[in-house]
């Protein structure tokens, strides 16, 4: 049980409790989805603070939890909430709860020692069981047919924002509730850019296109990213494309637990070296994804001590990029295993779309 691996925390940093108030690790612990709420943990209760706006729907996610109504503030609540559970130190979240909140808390709660713990939550969150799974798989599904429809109807001459749209508006017509981020239409020289903003900006025929997009369904979040171009495009894109699609299957071939997100990462970029690209991949090779788009662990140059570990779920990410001409990455989603990866994202892999002419 999740609440039953922070109480391991919390005895093992002598707290008597633990303070959540980020909204998406409150959810990983009590099911609660508002907007706005607060979590007290102690050895033998389990509180859950909202406000009028969110009495009934906490009875409803978060039935085991013992319900209390915040009628004034947040803080106001901490008082009876500390009181309830005979808190003298208490835990709260460093990557979370800011200066500000923190001294207004310890105003309220003068008796109480605050204790900062950092990524206590996240690091449980890395490690998805298989319900958390299977909710992933269903927004990677998702996303994979928002491509295969907008395949359908890509042509030149539309823009950016109209791609954009039509991959989003397919998500949110087949199953997500919101798009997981800001989607990523690159065509021609913006591609160059790997958070390109979609724009106003023309696709034509030949030239690359990078699609980065994610669909969100039931709270967790897909992320995928495909390169392709209307029509052929010259001998330097197909190159760049197949040396791309090399790296992420030399990874997806070799990634194990064990490994750490540094040596994961120097897969792909040894596969650039080799061809004398190394320079132009100049991100990590990915990150975990669940309830946030981009939650532990990290693969990247820097991620020494980022071990992976069955069960959790990881972006797949080389790229290349060339200013003043474009660039090319090639993403999916997937699962540690005991002996490998499962890779979630099915979405075709071509290089080139054959179209229709611009309509």
């Amino acid at each position: 049980m999740r609440v039953d691996k922070l109480r391991q925390v919390i005895l093992g940093n002598e707290l008597d409790g633990m303070l959540i108030s980020n909204p998406l690790s409150r959810r990983y612990l009590s099911g609660f989805s508002g907007t706005a709420g607060w979590l007290l943990v102690s050895a033998d209760r389990a509180m859950l603070a909202v406000d009028f706006r969110y009495y009934e729907r906490a009875e409803r996610e978060s039935p085991g939890w013992e319900q209390m109504h915040v009628t004034r503030t947040y803080p106001d609540i901490l008082v009876e909430m500390v009181a309830r559970a005979d808190i003298k130190v208490l835990g709260i979240e460093s990557d979370h709860v800011t200066l500000a909140q923190l001294d207004e808390m310890a105003r309220k709660v003068p008796e109480v020692t605050f204790m900062p713990l950092e990524n206590v939550v996240l690091q449980m969150r890395a490690v998805k069981d298989e319900h958390e799974i299977d909710a992933i798989a269903r927004a990677v599904a998702c996303s994979d047919d928002a491509f295969a429809h907008l395949c359908q109807v890509i042509r030149p001459g539309m823009t950016e924002v109209e791609v954009a749209w039509e991959l989003e508006s397919h998500m949110r017509l087949h199953g997500a509730s919101a798009t997981s981020f800001e989607s990523i239409v690159g065509s021609g020289p913006n591609g160059a850019m790997p958070h390109a903003t979609a724009g106003d900006r023309v696709i034509r025929e030949g030239e690359p296109i990078v699609l980065d997009f994610g669909a969100l369904v039931n709270g967790y979040c897909s992320d995928i990213t495909r390169t392709i171009s209307l029509g052929h495009g010259d001998d330097r894109y197909e190159r760049t494309w197949r040396l791309v699609l090399e790296a992420q299957r030399a990874v997806e071939e070799q990634l194990r637990p064990g490994m750490n997100g540094k040596e994961a990462d120097a897969i792909a970029r040894d596969t650039f070296a080799r061809a004398g690209h190394a320079d132009r991949f100049g991100h990590g090779l990915g990150h975990g994804v669940g309830l946030a788009i981009h939650e532990n662990p990290r693969m990247g140059r820097l991620a020494e001590d980022a071990i992976l570990e069955p069960g959790m779920v990881l972006t797949v990410e080389p790229g290349l990029y060339y200013p003043g001409w474009g660039g090319v990455r090639i993403e999916d989603v997937v699962v540690v295993r005991d002996d490998g990866v499962q890779v979630l994202t099915q979405a075709a892999k071509e290089p080139v779309l054959i179209v229709q002419a611009a309509r």
